[in-house]
């Protein structure tokens, strides 16, 4: 065949991308479970993060298995889900969905002997994009151990800051259950204070959007855990 002509050119381009497109294919298949773990690992990093602990980068499955001895999915009543892994359950799904049909995932956290942490996650929008988090409850079911937020595409050195540990300590030891009644944590303006009295933090300055948008998914995300997080009172007392 002549390879000057047209009919050269088009076959040995199909040919290539052929060739590229299984090699990439391939390449694609071989890698998927490593990125899995990857993205499996960052994910458990996230969640023992909500309660101060901090694995080694080659040790976060394992203290993952040490600490976390416990996960299951509650629903809006409290009652738990048979044959649902909490790990699984989309969380950014569940979040769109009315509270009466969300899965509700609880990981349980044994940072010492006998000491249990109940942790939560929450899912919602900043100003760009998705920003995501853990909340950790003491066994009471109302007071905040510790609290890890994540963001997609926050403004660096704005809405970004809500990665920091300078905006997620702030809600250790808030309650969520004031007088009798649930009130997830509000975030607002600094030096300012909600109406009704419940606990609240100071959002991130030049960040008020991203703030509201925190305050918005604490509201949304956590509320329908209130009858399990109520079971976790009566437990305490008893």
């Amino acid at each position: 065949m002549n390879k000057q002509s047209n009919t050269y050119t088009i076959i040995y381009i199909i040919v290539l991308v052929i060739v590229v497109g299984t090699a990439l294919a391939a390449t694609a298949l071989a890698l998927r479970p490593r990125q899995q773990e990857n993205i499996n690992a960052d994910k458990m990093a996230q969640i023992l993060a909500a309660a101060m602990i901090t694995p080694e980068k080659d040790g976060i499955v394992a203290d993952f298995d040490r600490y976390i001895t416990s996960q299951f999915v509650v629903n809006e009543r409290g009652e738990t889900l048979d044959n649902v892994k909490a790990f699984d359950v989309d969380v950014a799904t569940q979040a769109k969905l009315a509270p009466d049909r969300r899965e509700l995932p609880v990981y349980v956290c044994t940072v010492s002997e006998g000491v249990q942490k109940y942790i939560l996650p929450v899912y919602g929008a900043g100003l760009w994009g998705p920003i995501w988090g853990y909340v950790a409850f003491d066994a009471d079911g109302s007071t905040i151990y510790g609290a890890y937020f994540a963001h997609q595409g926050e403004t660096p050195g704005l809405g970004a800051e809500i990665e920091k540990p300078a905006f997620s300590s702030q809600f250790a030891g808030k309650q969520v259950f004031k007088d009798g009644r649930f009130r997830p944590i509000a975030v607002v303006k600094a030096g300012q204070a909600p109406l009704d009295g419940e606990d609240y933090v100071d959002g991130i300055s030049g960040g008020t959007i991203t703030s509201k948008g925190v305050g918005s998914m604490l509201d949304n995300c956590l509320t329908p855990y209130k009858k399990f997080l109520q079971n976790l009172s009566q437990q305490t007392v008893r």
